[in-house]
């Protein structure tokens, strides 16, 4: 763990590290303050159900990602990575600026937009970002530094969604969400400035503008390298298999549990220090080396624990309180530590399962495609995330199955999906040459 910590000395990866981290953190502010006002003022003023509002918001910060990815990775590719993280974060502080306009004002359609362009401003930083790290570290640093990230990534969305539930409930509230979020952006913008200028591996590549056009060239690229293909789509699958678990969480709550909000944030603090504490182990399990041997692993957890929350929840017989249980109430339920356990564990089992795919990623992707097939990357989460929402809703609303049956479905399906990946990846060559150059910052 100390050596791990021992990134922190080094500019190269801090400046980069608490920029990716504002980002994610003001993203979360943003996402989830928009989310509270829409659920409790803005449904009733708009006379709009609640859920229709809150599924165009998840909708217009996805749809970038669909739209963008390709077009972002090439940019990145072409252009040095320090100047386009000072443009990127410039942007996100005009986006934050007129986003406080639209809280102050209650101006909807304006926050709305400000949410499409923080989701488009995080799909151009992304490529950046996760290329910038093998481009940066040595070979035996890459595993630490993606735990170190993953960790800071996790604990960013956990801790934004937990001061944007603070601000609301303020006096004055529109006003501090519009300091708040303007200061984060500032500050991310000032660790951006401290990133040092990179080699650029691709400066003679011409920009293909044509959104659709490019993100099928690169996906049809990207599926003809079947190492980096099958990672990738091991990458996807954890983004569907963490969206089906953390939607579900409110209604999990709500419904089984029979608690407030707060008890929310309590399952995703598990949740989200389960996957930090599942990425910092990663270091030393592998010991700093790419490599898949913990797959197995993380994949067998992510199928056990989901089945013992499954049994958890059948078995859970809580008394039907007069108020909701609050995080105190819930704590002292006994029967209710059977799920704690499997959320945590089931986070843990995530962060070992992560990390190695997306080091794996970095290392081999070649130097200057490197933020190309990270967009790739990208363009296949959200279509695994959109997945995902469609069958939780085919599980939930059309087949009319419990929310544990739902967990246990997709703990089988993570079984069946994990067998396919782990011999996939098990058949191609892994020693394949690592792309890292800790060389490429610039005098």
């Amino acid at each position: 763990m100390a050596s791990q910590l021992n990134l922190f000395r080094r500019q190269v990866f801090t400046s980069m590290f608490f920029t990716q981290f504002f980002g994610a953190f003001n993203d979360n502010i943003f996402k989830q303050a928009l989310i509270l006002v829409l659920t409790y003022s803005a449904a009733a003023k708009l006379e709009t159900e609640v859920s229709l509002l809150n599924n165009l918001a998840a909708l217009l910060f996805i749809l970038p990602y669909f739209l963008f990815s390709a077009l972002a990775g090439q940019i990145a590719d072409k252009y040095e990575k320090s100047a386009l993280t000072g443009y990127i974060k410039l942007l996100e502080i005009i986006i934050m600026a007129v986003a406080a306009v639209g809280f102050i004002y209650e101006i909807y359609s304006l926050l709305f937009f400000c949410l499409f362009m923080m989701g488009t401003q995080s799909t151009f930083f992304g490529p950046i970002k996760y290329a910038y790290l093998p481009e940066t570290m040595r070979h035996d640093e890459l595993v630490a530094a993606n735990g170190l990230f993953q960790t800071s990534t996790s604990l960013a969305i956990l801790t934004g969604m937990m001061t944007a539930g603070v601000l609301t409930q303020l006096y004055f509230s529109e006003y501090w969400l519009a300091t708040v979020t303007i200061v984060v952006a500032v500050l991310g913008y000032l660790s951006a400035r401290q990133i040092p200028k990179t080699k650029v591996h691709a400066s003679d590549l011409s920009i293909n503008w044509n959104i659709a056009g490019t993100s099928f060239e690169l996906l049809k690229y990207l599926y003809h390298l079947p190492l980096l293909f099958f990672i990738t789509l091991g990458n996807s699958w954890f983004w569907f298999y963490g969206a089906t678990f953390l939607t579900q969480t409110p209604e999990v709550t709500k419904v089984l549990l029979h608690a407030d909000e707060s008890v929310v944030i309590f399952l995703l603090t598990l949740f989200s220090v389960g996957i930090a504490t599942g990425s910092l182990l990663c270091k030393t399990l592998t010991k700093n080396q790419v490599s898949f041997h913990l797959l197995p692993y993380g994949l067998l957890g992510l199928s056990v624990f989901a089945m013992a929350l499954y049994f958890s929840l059948n078995q859970l017989s809580l008394a039907l309180p007069i108020w909701p249980y609050t995080v105190m109430d819930i704590i002292h339920q006994l029967q209710a530590w059977p799920v704690f356990i499997a959320l945590f564990l089931l986070g843990l089992s995530g962060g070992v399962y992560i990390v190695p795919l997306y080091t794996a990623m970095q290392a081999y992707a070649p130097i200057d495609y490197r933020s190309r097939i990270v967009g790739a990357n990208n363009i296949l989460n959200a279509i695994f995330m959109v997945v995902s929402a469609i069958f939780s809703i085919i599980i939930l609303a059309i087949i009319k199955l419990s929310l544990a049956q739902l967990f246990a479905i997709t703990a089988i399906l993570n079984a069946i999906f994990g067998l396919f990946l782990f011999l996939k990846l098990k058949k191609y060559d892994r020693t394949l040459p690592i792309h890292t150059d800790e060389t490429a910052i610039l005098p």
